[in-house]
């Protein structure tokens, strides 16, 4: 009896993991069914391009914590590291620098906070948790001193025209968040680079004994999430007007649920680009449809937090 009983234990478990693998596809789907039928506003041209901005944001720091994650580790600072980026732009720009220049200063913000991770992480040997949960403390209290707790008002046409432009019903913040996920899914699965990133996060002994710089692929991916946090602080500013200075916690909580729902373990060595795109959507969508139905806001973080959940639990499923 135990021998014919086996097959069907191993058959559930291999359906549940297939079935953890595609959960932010079908879930968008799921989603998506039963808004339509709620509200005919929801599937509309307009909505759905509101929908896409909203997400570039998100889709943006996940693609970070995609590479964070891949190699095993968990980036906690994007919630500080984001305001702190846009505070940087703010203030340079404010004070004469000149956009461009204000923007690269951005950039180098997000990225300077990432490699200080990557470097305390991997050459330091120090818990990445620990690490990445300091920095959003530390982080967040720089930028209130540099913007004196204030939103700082960033009113610049180029950015105004990069959020409600582009071309037909696509907005260039969609191409911007889509071009991210494509060099990422690049860099991951067309170099060796993310090969070795893989390997490292599925098995860093042997990746080790296999020749690869381990501490140096760590480097690289913690990086490339503070470089993913300047981008999105760039498109956060141009979203709203101006750099607010408050932890984006929703975000970062988003950012790692979008990742484990998109089929990526936290567990390390495994990466679907695709899927963590397909997991924004789908914790936007909901914020989305909520707000299309008139339902009370202080639901829509009791609808993302079980979501959030929901990914904790099928990344049991990813080892």
């Amino acid at each position: 009896m135990a021998d014919v009983q086996a097959p069907g234990r191993f058959a559930g478990h291999l359906s549940v993991g297939a079935a953890a693998r595609f959960a932010a596809p079908i879930g968008v789907a799921l989603v998506f069914i039963v808004f339509f039928i709620a509200t005919p506003d929801f599937l509309t041209v307009a909505n759905i391009s509101d929908l896409l901005v909203s997400t570039s944001i998100l889709l943006v720091l996940a693609m970070g914590q995609q590479l964070v994650v891949t190699v095993a580790g968990i980036d906690l600072s994007v919630g500080s590291n984001l305001p702190w980026a846009a505070a940087v732009l703010g203030y340079a720009y404010t004070n004469g620098w000149g956009l461009p220049l204000s923007i690269l200063l951005a950039l180098l913000a997000g990225l300077t906070v990432g490699v200080i991770n990557g470097l305390m992480v991997a050459r330091l040997n120090m818990t990445d948790f620990i690490v990445t949960l300091g920095s959003l403390t530390v982080v967040s209290g720089f930028t209130l001193l540099l913007s004196s707790g204030n939103t700082v008002a960033v009113n610049s046409s180029f950015l105004r025209d990069l959020a409600l432009d582009g071309f037909g019903p696509v907005r260039w913040f969609w191409v911007v968040a889509v071009l991210a996920a494509v060099l990422v899914g690049f860099l991951l699965f067309r170099t060796r680079t993310g090969t070795y990133l893989l390997s490292t996060g599925g098995n860093i002994e042997a990746a080790r004994e296999a020749g690869i710089h381990v501490n140096r692929m760590r480097l690289i991916a913690y990086a490339g999430s503070g470089l993913a946090c300047g981008v999105a602080a760039v498109l956060f500013v141009a979203r709203t007007g101006g750099a607010d200075p408050s932890l984006q916690t929703d975000l970062l909580l988003s950012s790692i649920a979008a990742v484990v729902l998109g089929g990526s373990s936290l567990f390390g060595g495994k990466a679907s680009v695709f899927g963590s795109l397909a997991g924004a959507v789908l914790l936007q969508s909901l914020v989305n449809g909520f707000t299309l139905l008139g339902i009370s806001q202080y639901y829509q973080p009791v609808a993302v937090g079980a979501v959030v959940l929901s990914a904790a639990f099928i990344s049991r499923f990813q080892k």
